[in-house]
């Protein structure tokens, strides 16, 4: 028979990247070579007088996780006040000093009135004046509200300063607390009550429009437009109307 050749056994080739241990342990726990000869073999002496670089540290702060989390997320209230008079005021054009306007709201509805100015709030100062009309001094919102064509001439007149919206600010009395079923029928509603100044600024305001009033071309007529009450009738729509 003929000689079979044995195939040969191809070696395992090493795992690539796996570098040869500098130091390995034989048999009984004894390191192959010992701390001085590892000293050399690492070249450890170069190193001897060379100082490295001190490279400071930066402390970062690390936020602690909380101990505790809440079950609902609660929205942070904004300070509405504060908000709403940083706010921007817009008003219509045709809303300018000296305007006369109807009234479609509140206690003087369908009276035609006069502005005298815009106030910080955005809200509109207007009057009757009192004389012609029983309006009195008082805000109203530019949205009950309609501006005509109408306009009376103020001239040099200069609405006062301390007119502003703190001057229509009420301030309400301290209630007592109740003892006792007495006092429910002891408790009475305040009722508003003009003070001397706002009487006093009144007469002010009107003897300066009643005048600006009278030199008015149509003065006559004028003064009875303020007077008579603004209404509609069937077949009159307002959004078809030129005021």
């Amino acid at each position: 028979m003929a000689p079979v050749e044995k195939a040969k056994k191809v070696a395992k080739s090493a795992k690539k990247g796996k570098k040869h241990p500098v130091n390995s342990y034989l048999k009984g726990g004894i390191l192959r070579y010992s701390k001085a000869q590892m000293y050399k073999r690492r070249a450890l002496y170069r190193l001897k007088d060379k100082k490295s670089p001190v490279v400071e540290k930066v402390k970062v702060p690390i936020k602690k996780s909380k101990a505790t989390y809440p079950t609902k997320t609660f929205v942070k209230k904004r300070p509405a006040k504060a908000n709403f008079s940083e706010h921007k005021r817009n008003t219509r054009r045709n809303l300018t000093p000296g305007t006369v306007l109807i009234l479609l709201a509140g206690r003087h509805q369908g009276k035609r009135v006069v502005l005298l100015k815009v106030l910080a709030s955005g809200l509109l100062l207007v009057t009757g004046p009192f004389a012609l009309n029983s309006c009195p001094l008082r805000r109203v919102s530019q949205r009950y509200v309609i501006g005509t064509s109408s306009k009376v001439d103020l001239g040099a007149f200069k609405v006062p300063e301390h007119l502003n919206d703190a001057y229509f600010r009420r301030l309400k009395a301290k209630k007592d607390k109740k003892s006792g079923e007495a006092d429910i029928f002891a408790a009475k509603k305040e009722r508003f009550v003009p003070n001397e100044q706002r009487k006093k600024d009144q007469k002010e305001v009107d003897t300066a429009l009643l005048k600006a009033i009278k030199a008015h071309p149509e003065g006559k007529f004028f003064a009875k437009y303020l007077q008579n009450m603004f209404a509609l009738h069937s077949s009159q729509y307002p959004h078809r109307m030129r005021f």
